[in-house]
């Protein structure tokens, strides 16, 4: 894959772009009824939300509006995380994020016919309890960006996906001390789910201050 140097506020535009026309070929005429969904990939240390939120932004100044959603709202309960300890990378891989609810709750209702009241969050890590965030209602017209690790490989319907990639050097380097644990996660992640080759858009993102993207052949 051929990649090239270009500015946050470039890579926002160029992505947005290709949002756009990804509803265009799927749902039709822009702006009639066609909710859009985007993936933003990526390892905690590759700042997934901040792009995610930079496109949303970009998106309302288009007319779209959008709702930006982390999985790190929907992580399993406690007893299932830890079920084999705290610091298990293949538990992480596995069994953090629950994703039979962001199908239910997040994918779900905006599918054709659906009520398009999307779940921000379900469940709150750190007082281990559900959260009771109300449901935000995603229009016709609207793109729902949903952001964090291991989006790839689960068959979730997105229009576009982009991986944000960081080298396994670089990974280690910005990733904290005390979740060092989690990287052998992001290793298997790269061999099972191939999100280089299989995402839409790979932007790496080794010095946060000069990205590269390109297209996967």
């Amino acid at each position: 894959m051929r990649v090239e140097p270009i500015t946050w506020e470039r890579l926002t535009e160029a992505v947005t772009d290709r949002a756009l026309a990804a509803g265009l070929t799927t749902g039709g005429a822009e702006g009639a009824g066609s909710r859009l969904r985007v993936g933003v990939d990526g390892a905690p240390a590759a700042g997934a939300g901040e792009f995610a939120t930079r496109i949303e932004q970009a998106l309302r100044l288009r007319g779209r509006p959008g709702l930006t959603v982390g999985t790190g709202g929907f992580l399993r309960p406690a007893s299932l995380r830890y079920e084999y300890g705290r610091e298990d990378p293949d538990a992480y891989y596995d069994d953090w994020f629950d994703t039979g609810a962001l199908w239910r709750e997040v994918f779900g209702p905006l599918e054709e016919g659906g009520t398009g009241r999307v779940l921000p969050d379900l469940w709150d890590p750190v007082t281990d309890r559900a959260t009771r965030s109300p449901a935000v209602r995603v229009p016709g017209d609207g793109v729902l960006l949903l952001y964090g690790p291991f989006l790839l490989g689960h068959g979730f319907p997105f229009d576009l996906t982009v991986h944000l990639r960081l080298s396994p050097a670089a990974l280690r380097r910005r990733t904290p001390r005390a979740e060092q644990w989690t990287l052998p996660a992001f290793g298997r992640y790269e061999e099972e789910a191939g999100p280089e080759r299989t995402a839409d858009i790979v932007v790496r993102v080794d010095d946060p201050r000069h990205p590269a993207w390109g297209v996967p052949d």
